[in-house]
């Protein structure tokens, strides 16, 4: 806050009052000010190391969603490669052995897609009240139509009532008028739809719409529902979706097209996934030491020359970094629900004694997925056992997310959140603390200013006093001479 004191020699004592008033202001303000400034600057670091430990552990539960992505596992102790994945693609899982198999795809499965007659008056077509039931593989879903509905509101009425199973509906118009069409996503033999219900909008079993459809021609748009055909090392197969996780133990095919008349069969090998798990091993390693280092870095102190603390950090002594690092190290030794496969040191993952942070051995790596053969064990150390049930059943990254979920979880339960608004609160009361300090010292200057400045005028007076009593003097002494 600026000082009303005027900078400048007393114009009655010749003392610079102005100096006078801020040195005495200024020792006043100094052991206040240096408590509020030392204060502030602890407290605004701690405020940054709350945001930099949820961000460190924000980052690490990330890398842990996208280790334990169950639509793209990184974990897996085989791998599946395909020749042409425009033909087939193939996963392996946990149970999966090496192999080299031959596929070729004669048909792919289809779903059922059904056109009613066509509605000459177009979308705005009126159609009668009633249930219009939608059947397919043997399962009747009844869909409600009300009084006054149009093609297009009996359009509304499927997609609404039929949410989540798969069916939906849409008009398609031709030259004849409108058509409504229902399709399914369920494939394989057996899934055709049928209408039936409502007038003028049935289709039964086996119709077709046909290649040069009519007014009045109704059914199944192109070839009806059927299974997929392919074969394995020659024995032929079939399957009611594209996706095929029966056929070979531990593999599931993806079907993508039709293998071309006279074109080689797709080759799909299965073999360890080493280098796959290494990277997820090691994008796990990563994450977790991020913490580590985070953490580190904001209770390790300066230090000088002589290797002595000089000036601490911003969490220096303070428990929660302590209890951080404690709850993430605790999932580490928790033995998991493998047969063969418990601890991470048998993968050459280990605590560094000195760093607290994860050391990564490649070598012991190596020979634990070929040697001891424990690749196939790892999806389950990290993921868990489905088949088992209480603890057993969680895997690392299960654990680990739920000692971290405490401390980034958003609002008043979140531990960073609370202390983050404790240290808010904190902030707030010492610039109150400043603004206190800042009127007190406005306050002295004017009082202070007030009084030197009053006896800069007194002294100023005595001067003027004392010269005119001099001066009486000279003229008396003056008037003797003459």
């Amino acid at each position: 806050m600026a000082s009303p004191i005027l900078p400048g020699t007393g114009l009655g004592s010749g003392i610079d009052t102005g100096a006078i008033v801020k040195a005495l202001v200024n020792a006043d303000k100094a052991a206040k000010q240096t408590q509020i400034d030392r204060q502030t600057t602890a407290n605004t670091a701690k405020i940054s190391a709350m945001g930099s430990l949820k961000s460190a552990l924000a980052g690490f539960q990330a890398t842990m969603k996208g280790l334990g992505d169950l639509q793209n596992p990184q974990f897996l102790g085989f791998a599946a490669s395909s020749s042409d994945a425009k033909q087939v693609t193939a996963t392996a899982s946990g149970d999966a052995v090496s192999g080299n198999y031959m596929v070729t795809v004669q048909s792919l499965a289809t779903s059922s897609k059904v056109a009613t007659a066509a509605f000459s008056g177009g979308t705005s077509s009126p159609i009668a009240a009633g249930t219009l039931t939608i059947t397919q593989g043997g399962v009747n879903s009844p869909v409600t139509i009300p009084t006054g509905a149009t093609l297009q509101s009996v359009r509304d009425a499927i997609n609404t009532q039929m949410l989540g199973k798969g069916v939906t509906a849409n008009i398609v118009t031709d030259s004849f008028g409108s058509r409504l069409v229902v399709g399914s996503n369920t494939t394989g033999a057996g899934t055709d739809i049928t209408l039936s219900g409502i007038a003028g909008l049935e289709i039964t079993a086996g119709q077709q719409l046909g290649g040069t459809p009519t007014a009045t021609s109704a059914g199944a748009i192109g070839e009806f529902a059927k299974d997929a055909a392919f074969t394995v090392d020659g024995m032929k197969l079939t399957s009611k979706t594209n996706t095929v996780d029966k056929a070979i133990s531990g593999l599931t095919l993806n079907l993508q097209a039709v293998t071309p008349a006279g074109g080689a069969a797709v080759s799909v090998v299965v073999s360890p996934n080493t280098e796959g798990l290494r990277k997820s091993l090691q994008s796990f390693v990563d994450a977790y030491n991020l913490v580590v280092t985070n953490v580190t870095s904001l209770t390790k102190p300066s230090m000088d020359d002589d290797g002595k603390p000089t000036i601490p950090a911003a969490l220096t002594g303070d428990p929660i970094a302590r209890s951080i690092l404690a709850a993430i190290r605790e999932p580490l030794v928790t033995p998991g629900a493998g047969d063969k496969l418990t601890v991470l040191s048998q993968l050459g993952i280990t605590t560094n004694q000195k760093t607290g942070a994860l050391d990564f051995d490649s070598v012991k790596f190596g020979k634990a997925t070929n040697a001891q053969a424990l690749g196939s064990e790892v999806q389950k150390l990290f993921l868990g056992d489905p088949t088992a049930t209480g603890e057993a059943a969680k895997g690392l990254l299960s654990r680990m997310d739920a000692v971290i979920v405490p401390y980034t979880v958003t609002g008043k339960e979140g531990i960073l959140d609370s202390r983050s608004n404790n240290l808010a609160k904190v902030k707030n009361e010492l610039g109150n603390q400043q603004l206190a300090l800042d009127r007190r010292v406005e306050t002295l200057t004017a009082m202070l200013t007030k009084k030197y400045n009053d006896m800069d005028t007194l002294v100023g007076k005595l001067k003027a006093t004392a010269s005119n009593i001099t001066s009486m003097f000279d003229a008396m002494n003056a008037q003797k001479k003459g």
